[in-house]
């Protein structure tokens, strides 16, 4: 039974804090709580905001955060990362499926309807192999042996899907680590170049000058980048050929020659023909290129096979914009020095770990100027990607911003509900904010999880207020 006073010991001072001045303090606090839904890292703000009636200078309302619990007024943290705060990104995962999803289906946040009938594939490029590594199943589920060589590093067994040695390197010392590492650097640079080549790719195949082909069509895009087990990057997009017209906002139908076919052709072929050249410890350059696994499914209206539906790809890519490198056995949070020699303690892989220490090792400065560019150390714990998880072009659908303020627009309606002077168009915010930390305490925390189980108005709630 020392779970109950364990818990009392954490949670009765900060019951006793809040609650120093009245009864008030717990209550809002609580509130405050059941608003964030379920954040684990609040951001503590400091400020006012002051209404004005812009003509006569007339406050019309007025809030402070010295009226608050703490003096602070908490919001959401907004973390993308579902291992830093569970609830901020399943939000940023919902906001991104919706996303994905106008472009796909149309007939919302702007998009034309029509797009169902262009041209689309989900495309897939990869990394190429740095080693062998420990596999697991297929994509069915289905468990084959591992690496069944006569010469050289291998491994004759079945591996599960839980396995722990999935992704692990079967000769650590012969594995390319630099060159993972570099080429997680260089991926977001690898996908620029590939986006070019594909438009090249796109012209020559019709016959026509980039300049021609850029005038007809434009390819549109939505992609994120999502860890493999071995801890290198690879990019899943939803790619989309659209006609243009004198407007750029227009989302129209391509062609009759822009086809489906031409569409998978040009990124196989853009894929195999990039090539970067990147600097390799001051003593040579290597050719980073994409890997020779390049998968195109391409997208019809509805359920393809009954299995690849426009909804299960929107779900698929926003899956991933929550996730980063941590699902391949590294950390969610940057380095420090004194970090390296036990990274283990903090769940780190061998393999995990061993790349960290490269990309550490290869950001020193003053071992490799020519790689300063690359802030490796800053991204040591992303094993060197420094790219954005999720990107898409221009035209391709709404943004993250726009859903979100769709969002504030709603709230916003529901305030003027309850004050309708506010909605004067002649009203002038004046605003002030301070950031003054983040996250709760230990006892903080134990207390917002029991109030985010304990419904407002119910027996358990109003026994901590009291």
């Amino acid at each position: 039974m020392t779970g109950p006073a364990l818990l009392a010991e954490s949670v009765g001072p900060v019951i006793r804090d809040l609650a120093r001045r009245s009864g008030h303090d717990l209550s809002r606090w609580l509130e405050q709580v059941h608003r964030l839904g379920g954040c684990v890292e609040p951001v503590r703000l400091t400020g006012e905001t002051v209404t004005l009636n812009a003509a006569s200078g007339e406050i019309l309302s007025h809030y402070s955060t010295g009226r608050e619990p703490h003096g602070q007024l908490l919001i959401r943290c907004g973390n993308r990362r579902a291992s830093r705060c569970p609830s901020c990104a399943e939000l940023y995962r919902r906001d991104t499926y919706h996303l994905i999803r106008a472009g796909l289906l149309g007939n919302e946040k702007g998009v034309p309807a029509g797009v169902r009938t262009h041209p689309r594939v989900f495309a897939t490029l990869t990394a190429p192999s740095f080693g062998p590594v420990h596999r697991g199943p297929d994509k069915n589920g289905t468990r084959r042996v591992c690496h069944p060589r006569r010469t050289g590093p291998a491994c004759f067994e079945r591996h599960k899907g839980d396995d722990s040695r999935l992704g692990q390197p079967l000769d650590p010392d012969a594995y390319d680590y630099v060159g993972h590492v570099l080429w997680n650097a260089h991926a977001g640079e690898l996908w620029r170049r590939f986006t070019i080549y594909l438009r090249r790719h796109l012209a020559a195949a019709t016959g026509r000058t980039q300049t021609a082909f850029n005038k007809a069509v434009r390819v549109s895009f939505a992609k994120v980048a999502e860890y493999q087990a071995r801890g290198v990057v690879h990019f899943h997009a939803v790619i989309r050929l659209d006609g243009r017209t004198d407007d750029p906002a227009d989302v129209v139908e391509p062609p009759s020659w822009a086809t489906l076919g031409l569409l998978d052709a040009a990124i196989r072929s853009a894929a195999a023909a990039v090539q970067l050249s990147a600097p390799d410890l001051g003593q040579a350059t290597r050719e980073l290129v994409w890997g020779r696994q390049v998968d195109v499914k391409p997208l019809a209206a509805g359920d393809l096979d009954g299995q690849l539906s426009e909804h299960a790809v929107a779900a698929y890519i926003a899956k991933y914009a929550t996730k980063s490198a941590e699902a391949s056995g590294t950390l969610d949070r940057r380095i420090r020095p004194h970090d390296l020699p036990r990274l283990h303690e903090h769940g780190a892989s061998q393999h995990a770990a061993r790349l960290i220490r490269t990309a550490w090792s290869l950001g020193n400065p003053d071992t490799h100027p020519e790689l300063i560019g690359l802030r490796l150390r800053k991204w040591a714990h992303m094993l060197g990607f420094r790219g954005h998880f999720s990107t898409r072009s221009r035209a391709y659908s709404t943004t993250l911003g726009a859903i979100r303020a769709e969002r504030a627009d709603y709230r916003r309606a529901q305030l003027l509900d309850t004050r309708p002077e506010l909605a004067d168009e002649s009203t002038l915010v004046l605003a002030h904010w301070s950031f003054a930390g983040q996250g709760y305490t230990p006892g903080e925390s134990l207390l917002a999880t029991a109030a985010m189980n304990a419904p407002p108005g119910s027996a358990a709630r109003k026994e901590m207020c009291s």
